[in-house]
């Protein structure tokens, strides 16, 4: 059953859908307008500007991040799974193109022209799946399934660097399958030397 969707719900998802496709600059109002059957007054009843409405969907997208990684973290049965989880997740959405892409991965090549108030909220975002990254491999150093060449926070941003990579050049090539053959072995370079991983 599906739960009903809210103006503002809509205006969201169209706006996700448009930045994803054309970047921060690659879409108004007028355009969503036309895509959800509304009037503009009715968008800007709902988000005054243009940096308020991608401000929520970035903070939104981040909410729902963050609930999805506890979810990752909750159910994994160790370290490794928690990561093969992450990259999984991501492997699946490849193909689609409104998921295709990590939205703020995607917003932050456009740093330069963003409002400060959305770069806060990127920011914020980057930050939390960083952390949440090097939990994860703290506790697979810990478990000893895991061995790090360098520091827990270095590996993490450079998994992060990697997967987000890993989705540009899948995108670069029109081929999804790129995705997973640049991280899976990103994941299985990080496993300490066991029969059983």
């Amino acid at each position: 059953m599906s739960t009903p969707t809210t103006t503002s719900d809509a205006i969201l998802r169209c706006a996700h859908s448009s930045i994803v496709a054309g970047g921060y600059s690659g879409f108004s109002y007028a355009d969503i307008a036309a895509v959800v059957g509304i009037r503009k007054a009715s968008i800007h009843h709902h988000f005054p500007t243009k940096s308020d409405l991608v401000r929520t969907l970035v903070k939104q997208y981040r909410e729902q991040a963050e609930a999805g990684l506890a979810a990752m973290e909750r159910d994994a049965s160790d370290a490794l799974e928690q990561l093969r989880a992450f990259t999984g997740f991501w492997e699946a959405c490849i193909g689609a193109p409104e998921t295709s892409y990590c939205l703020c991965a995607l917003l932050a090549t456009q740093i330069p022209v963003l409002p400060d108030e959305i770069v806060l909220e990127l920011r914020a975002y980057f930050r939390t799946l960083s952390a949440w990254l090097e939990s994860a491999l703290e506790r697979g150093v810990q478990e000893g399934i895991i061995t790090l060449s360098g520091s827990p926070h270095a590996e993490a941003e450079a998994l992060m660097a990697t997967v987000h990579g890993a989705m540009s050049s899948a995108r670069a090539y029109g081929e999804p399958e790129v995705f997973a053959a640049i991280t899976r072995p990103a994941i299985d370079r990080l496993r300490s030397a066991s029969p059983n991983r």
